[in-house]
């Protein structure tokens, strides 16, 4: 029996000869792993869940394309590829039924069975985003954690709900990671905790994930990231971020269906598919337990015991003290945080005296909470009892620390709680004692030691803070403290590791957010102009572009006079051009802050601030498709670089001077400004995307690979293109890589190396999807047209041309327009649409004239004499005036590979006028001194064109 949904098995289907692992997306023919598209082995999937039952083709299209909208060609073709692959018809093998007019059906018998990896367990391990280590030491929560994963598997969706300071997120850390061998996917955790405003929920979700940020609301990029994965999302510390945060839970539960969500809240989100596990106090002592074994037999004891010997107090309790123990549990209802307060103060009192100071401290603050059963209140004696027994030192560290928002340094500490108010010696010593007391935790994971109040802690010493009105500039104080930190950004990069290996800026984002927040309700505008011009950088850096563009649009706006025209404004408007270009498209809002600030820069003369602001507007125009712009710019960049006397800065300008040279098919001159900025750039270990959002060797490698197999050296453009994406791929940028695989696919493409193109093709969509950027997977979608139309496969492939030329548009992506025109017009004229290829010529020659990609002359024309060469058409001597004029452009720019195809062309026409010396000539002319290439299809063709027309045109 086949399981109905196979994607969520780890299972082994056989049919035939094959067997196919479902966890791996691994087939087999006997022991040899056979190649299959990543579609069509989503059509395989469909159709072996329901094996031997007609499936409808609308309803196995909706399945396998539920990202975007195709015609039954696409399905044709993917049919095609599989029946191929599995060899329909070999020794009268058969495997898919075609039933007219309903759809298809997997008519092979199946076999299913668990695969010897699932039983053994040996499975893949999917990457974990954020998940904090496993307690090493977790008392009195097996069973909840226990009951949380069953739950979690029955109902999908749960939120743990109980008091601050309970033990919530320990219990979602464990069950987290006791869940991850059975989820067979990645766990994702995020703390909330940080984020001050709720919209940043879907953002912070999104960073985590390692998506690039292009809307405003990231929901939708999330689920389709999710979608189709097997996931456990742990939401952590929902409360006061609960609106944004119960909405993003909500649409995953709708939307992903293998997904699981942990959530932890003070309160229950209320939202669709939700279960709420209320999550108890640790097992208190009963009043009638005497002996230290019967009190240490429940969870509430232990933990106060064992908090007591993790202070490094001697203590050890006994007969006489074990009643005392229970009953200071049983007083702080078994909530995890008071214990270890409570416990924290043992080594001072010792056992009677904590339970009498917390006898004195519940009387302060009144009766009544045995009879409420509040535990917030029961949780606020505890921490103000804890508080009342501070030094002044120590209470004043506490307070003033409530300012930070996730992690903190020492440095930090003694900068916001004030040198005139506290010595550095001070300060040091009473951070000291609040971590003994557990006030402050310390977190492992980093060079320098951080630190961090627990939210609970943290709300309350906030209060106190407010309460005494004694701030005295902390928050200002904080503000100037992270614009320092910001302004020396390039050293923290070097020196700081994230605690989880990620961005090193991650940990203080969210102080930085609280910073600018107060800049901006107070009267600080020109602290949070310049934190917001320091910020900028590492925002984009984390790929935060939409998070920059609120803070460098409201700096911007709240410039005065004397920060107007400033390096300072400068920066804002570099950061604010580039984060509107990732997250709202290339709009003019974008080329207008780039323009603004790259006037404000040569105004100050600040050479590496031109340089940077050039690249940018050239990547601008580049990206709108207004390649003789781009070109302006690139121009202007040199001499810019040369003042700069700067190796790697001449180097950047001649990548942009060399990728504008190739689009303008000024093919030489692009390969000498490539070959130098490849040869001074050394491959990267991560991109500068503070200068330009790219890395400039990679762009330039791959636009030299194409410029090579225009020249006619196909071999080393293949080669360099297969080196230039596998570099792309470590440098851990998601636009970098698109670009590297989009340029790589065309060498391939022109080579009629399908297998290479069809993999790098089905690698960007993958990518770009998962990444949520929506440009280029429209023009991924687009270059797998492309290749069936080069296929012959007309009918899949212009359905995917036209889908990708509206949606490029609405993006104002327009790099592959003229590509993807010419494909279009070759498709139309298989299609015996002459008119409407002719249009389709006229009208990517029309975009050539405009735009000046010029590269894509010669070949836009030779098609344009292929549609005047159709049955349809028959205008032989218009056809040939095409070629030759596509033979003059080729010869004019360089490209000798448009050479070879068009002279090819021009000698088949001459062929069926029996000219065949003619051809001949033309043929030996181009062929002359060819040094490689041979395997390639135009080389073979030509070729064989030339020995045909030899032969013909011999003597009898």
């Amino acid at each position: 029996m086949i399981p109905q949904d196979l994607s969520s098995q780890e299972d082994e289907v056989s049919f035939g000869p094959f067997i196919l692992r479902v966890s791996e997306r691994v087939l087999k023919k006997g022991a040899t792993p056979v190649h299959l598209t990543p579609r069509a082995l989503d059509i395989l999937l469909v159709l072996l869940e329901q094996a031997g039952s007609v499936v409808d083709k609308k309803d196995l299209m909706a399945r396998v394309w539920s990202d975007v909208t195709v015609d039954a060609g696409s399905l044709r073709f993917h049919i095609g590829v599989l029946r191929k692959v599995l060899g329909e018809g070999e020794a009268g093998a058969r495997f898919v039924a075609t039933v007219p007019g309903k759809g298809y059906s997997f008519v092979c018998p199946v076999s299913y069975r668990m695969s010897a990896e699932a039983e053994d367990h040996n499975r893949v391990v999917e990457p974990n985003y954020g998940l904090p280590p496993r307690l090493s030491r977790m008392i009195g929560r097996d069973e909840v954690v226990k009951k949380v994963c069953e739950m979690l598997f029955e109902d999908r969706f749960v939120t743990i709900v109980g008091p601050g300071g309970i033990g919530k997120t320990t219990v979602a850390i464990a069950a987290a990671h006791e869940s991850n061998p059975q989820i067979d996917g990645a766990v994702a955790f995020f703390d909330l905790g940080p984020l001050n405003d709720p919209m940043l929920v879907p953002t912070a979700v999104a960073s985590t994930l390692g998506l690039m940020v292009q809307s405003d609301d990231p929901t939708p990029a999330i689920i389709s990231f999710i979608r189709d994965k097997s996931m456990l999302l742990v939401l952590d510390s929902c409360e006061h971020v609960i609106t944004s945060a119960a909405a993003l839970a909500e649409h995953v539960f709708q939307h992903a269906p293998n997904v699981r969500i942990l959530a932890t809240s003070r309160e229950a989100l209320r939202v669709e598919g939700e279960y709420v596990l209320q999550l108890p106090s640790l097992e208190n002592p009963p009043l009638n337990v005497q002996t230290v074994s019967d009190v240490l037999a429940f969870p509430a004891a232990q933990l106060f015991v064992d908090r007591v010997l993790a202070s490094g107090s001697s203590f050890e309790l006994n007969d006489a003290d074990a009643p005392t123990v229970g009953e200071i549990c049983r007083r702080l209802d078994g909530i995890a945080l008071a214990i270890e307060i409570a416990a924290s103060r043992v080594t001072a009192f010792g056992i009677k005296g904590t339970a009498a100071l917390l006898d004195d401290r519940f009387r302060l603050l009144g009766q009544g909470r045995r009879t409420a059963l509040q535990r917030h209140q029961t949780l606020a004696a505890a921490l103000d009892w804890s508080y009342g027994l501070l030094s002044d030192n120590e209470s004043l560290v506490l307070r003033r620390s409530s300012v930070f928002v996730g992690y903190f340094s020492m440095r930090a500490v003694i900068a916001v709680v004030g040198p005139d108010d506290l010595s550095e010696e001070l300060a040091f010593e009473a951070v000291g004692s609040l971590v003994d007391k557990s006030l402050i935790a310390v977190v492992s994971g980093s060079s320098e030691a951080r630190y961090r109040l627990l939210d609970t802690t943290r709300a309350y010493a906030l209060s106190k803070l407010m309460d005494c009105d004694d701030d005295n500039g902390v928050f200002q104080r904080h503000a100037i403290f992270y614009l320092t930190w910001a302004e020396q950004h390039d050293i923290v990069r070097l020196t700081e590791v994230s605690l989880d290996g990620g961005s090193a800026y991650d940990p203080h984002l969210g102080n930085m957010r609280a910073a600018l927040e107060w800049c901006f309700l107070q009267t600080e505008k020109s602290i949070g102009i310049a934190l917001a011009a320091a910020a900028a950088p590492l925002l984009l850096e984390s790929s935060l572009v939409t998070e920059c563009r609120r803070w460098t649009e409201l700096a911007i706006v709240n410039l005065d006079d004397l920060s107007r025209g400033t390096s300072r404004e400068v920066t804002l408007q570099a950061a604010l051009g580039l984060s509107l270009m990732f997250s709202q498209g290339n709009n003019e809002e974008a080329r207008t802050s780039l323009e603004r600030g790259l006037e404000v820069a040569e105004g100050l003369e600040d050479l590496p601030s031109q340089l940077q602001l050039i690249g940018r507007l050239h990547l601008f125009h580049y990206r709108t498709g207004n390649f003789r712009e781009a070109l302006k710019f690139a121009e202007r960049s040199e001499p810019v670089a040369l003042k700069m006397n700067d190796p790697g800065a001449l180097a950047a300008a001649n990548s942009l001077l060399g990728v504008s040279h190739h689009l303008m098919e000024e093919l030489e001159q692009a390969r000498g400004y490539l070959e130098s900025a490849v040869r001074h750039i050394p491959a990267s270990k991560h991109v500068d995307s503070l200068r330009l959002g790219l890395d400039y060797r990679n762009r330039a490698g791959i636009c030299l690979a194409r410029t090579l197999w225009l020249l006619g050296y196909a071999d080393r453009a293949t080669e360099l293109a297969r080196q230039v994406s596998v570099e792309a791929g470590k440098l851990n940028h998601p636009l970098t890589l698109c670009i590297a695989l989009i340029w790589a696919v065309s060498v391939y493409l022109w080579n009629g190396d399908w297998e290479n193109a069809e993999q790098s093709i089905e690698r960007l969509i993958d990518h770009a999807r998962n990444r949520a950027i929506v440009a280029y997977e429209a023009a991924g979608i687009g270059v797998r047209g492309y290749l069936a139309v080069m296929r012959g496969d007309h009918q899949a492939g212009l359905p995917m041309l036209r889908y990708a030329l509206i949606e490029t548009r609405s993006h104002r992506y327009e790099l592959m327009t003229t590509a993807f025109k010419s494909a279009l017009a070759e498709g139309l004229l298989m299609a015996g649409q002459t008119r409407e290829a002719l249009e389709a010529a006229d009208d990517a020659l029309a975009t050539v004239a405009r735009n000046g990609d010029m590269f894509n002359a010669a070949e836009l024309l030779r098609i344009k004499g292929h549609v005047f060469m159709a049955e349809t058409m028959k205008d032989m001597p218009r056809a040939e005036v095409l070629f030759i004029q596509s033979l003059e452009a080729a010869k004019a720019s360089g490209a000798r590979a448009w050479e070879l195809r068009t002279a090819t062309s021009l000698a088949g026409l001459w062929r069926s006028q029996r000219r065949f010396q003619a051809s001949v000539e033309l043929l030996e002319d181009v062929l002359a001194n060819r040094t490689e290439g041979f395997s390639c299809p135009d080389f073979v063709n030509a070729r064989k064109l030339l020995s045909d027309c030899a032969r013909l045109a011999a003597p009898d």
